[in-house]
């Protein structure tokens, strides 16, 4: 099997998921397709009381499980299925069930920093960066976590003026350069996920 791996990377609340989601929607029935989220990949911090997990910085390379998720990502491309974890993000911590990946000729991967750790850049055959303004995505993330991952306003402004700023400044923004496409304006570019769709269907097609 024949694996085409495509990497969508952007500030969060940029638009990733969105786009990630809608082209997977508009290709999974054209063939094989799966779409791995790298914030599942947050480490497993069980000796940590929930206070302390509230405190880590999760907008820093080093909270990630990098070595798993480069381990799942070369299994994939050789054509082994994983089982991928899942992030509990009210406990603030990765869950104990997994969901199983196979593997499929198009792999699409999103999170904020796909890019800004160098020993994954080898792994992307095209690199999709998405390109929102700072404005906009804090107002997403101020939705997105007081609706759906149980937190306050107040905990959202303080997280995002401690850590998401400037890890965003010094580690999601400078990555922009390894992108082989720039999206303006998240999941409202249709005529970018357009391409992407065109793009995956052309692969599908000639494999």
């Amino acid at each position: 099997m024949k694996q085409v791996l495509i990497a969508i990377a952007g500030g969060t609340a940029s638009g990733k998921t969105t786009i990630a989601q809608k082209v997977y929607d508009s290709t999974k029935e054209l063939g094989s397709v799966s779409i791995l989220r790298m914030d599942d990949y947050y480490l497993k911090v069980d000796n940590m009381t929930l206070e302390e997990r509230r405190k880590i910085n999760y907008d820093h390379p080093n909270s990630y499980d990098t070595d798993l998720f480069l381990k799942h990502l070369k299994l994939l491309k050789q054509g082994i299925a994983i089982n991928k974890p899942l992030y509990d993000f009210v406990n603030h911590n990765r869950s104990d069930v997994t969901e199983m990946i196979n593997p499929s000729n198009v792999i699409i991967v999103e999170g904020i920093m796909l890019f800004a750790i160098s020993e994954l850049l080898d792994q992307y055959d095209i690199k999709v960066f998405v390109d929102t303004p700072d404005d906009i995505r804090f107002i997403r993330r101020l939705q997105r976590d007081t609706t759906t991952r149980g937190r306050s306003v107040e905990s959202v402004i303080e997280q995002y003026v401690k850590t998401v700023r400037p890890m965003h400044l010094q580690f999601v923004e400078p990555s922009k350069k390894f992108a082989d496409l720039i999206i303006p304006e998240g999941g409202f570019n249709s005529v970018a996920i357009d391409m992407l769709v065109t793009k995956i269907c052309d692969i599908l097609n000639n494999i």
